[in-house]
């Protein structure tokens, strides 16, 4: 048991990365045209309506990252931990060896049944004890969970509460629908933030054309697109439109 400890990774203490976290993959270019590497000490905001896309992507960045040897922690507030787990298997990212090998622990406010925790709060989650253990926490959707009608002071405190989280080394993705929100946290958030994206669609010639719009990308590693178009196809995965990255 005790040699089983000393080889989690994730029950070893966190070891900030100076140089980012890679998240490349052979099947996609997507890294290539963003910036090679997410930095560190970092706040992502992935921002996009309901069907905008926002978890597809947060899931391409989990496995690219966990491929990649970095630890992540993905907390779903849409999904039931076997629900997460099979959606990314249908998309091609088998994830059961990064689970049992510690590179991946997925949380759930559903847990393993559609019954949700009460009560459970941004605020309550991110003083888990997992989160100091990560490298990248990706919450979707951190929205559904804001708190409401902040006013200045505890808008303050929660965009603080963020950043110590990111003090160390590890960053925090979070993963909004603007629609749920506080306007002038999103704009708190956006504002304060290393890496803002933002997702696109459009309905073209019948067919859904999704973009993502490079609004921030801070200490980007290589090249950085204004907008990558992208789709998901079946048991492929993430695949970038090179005709539409620009």
């Amino acid at each position: 048991m005790d040699d089983y400890i000393k080889e989690d990774p994730f029950l070893t203490a966190h070891k900030p990365k100076e140089d980012g976290f890679p998240y490349e993959l052979e099947t996609d270019s997507l890294a290539d045209s963003m910036g090679l590497r997410l930095p560190n000490r970092s706040l992502y905001v992935l921002q996009g309506a309901v069907g905008g896309g926002k978890s597809l992507i947060s899931q391409r960045l989990a496995f690219g990252l966990c491929e990649n040897g970095v630890k992540v922690l993905v907390i779903t507030t849409e999904l039931t931990t076997r629900g997460w787990v099979e959606q990314m298997e249908s998309i091609g990212y088998g994830v059961t060896d990064a689970i049992r090998e510690g590179r991946l622990l997925v949380f759930s406010r559903f847990g393993t049944i559609a019954e949700p925790v009460p009560d459970i709060g941004l605020q309550e989650l991110l003083q888990s004890e997992a989160i100091e253990l990560a490298d990248v926490v990706i919450i979707d959707a951190a929205s559904s969970i804001m708190p409401d009608d902040l006013d200045d002071k505890s808008r303050f405190q929660l965009m603080q509460q963020l950043r110590q989280i990111c003090s160390s080394g590890r960053s925090l993705m979070l993963c909004v629908d603007p629609e749920e929100m506080d306007h002038k946290l999103m704009h708190t958030l956006r504002a304060s933030s290393e890496v803002v994206l933002d997702l696109e669609t459009a309905m073209i010639g019948g067919e859904i054309k999704r973009n993502i719009v490079i609004t921030r990308f801070l200490r980007a590693a290589g090249p950085i697109q204004t907008s990558i178009g992208w789709r998901v196809e079946p048991s492929m995965g993430f695949i970038v439109d090179i005709t539409a990255v620009s």
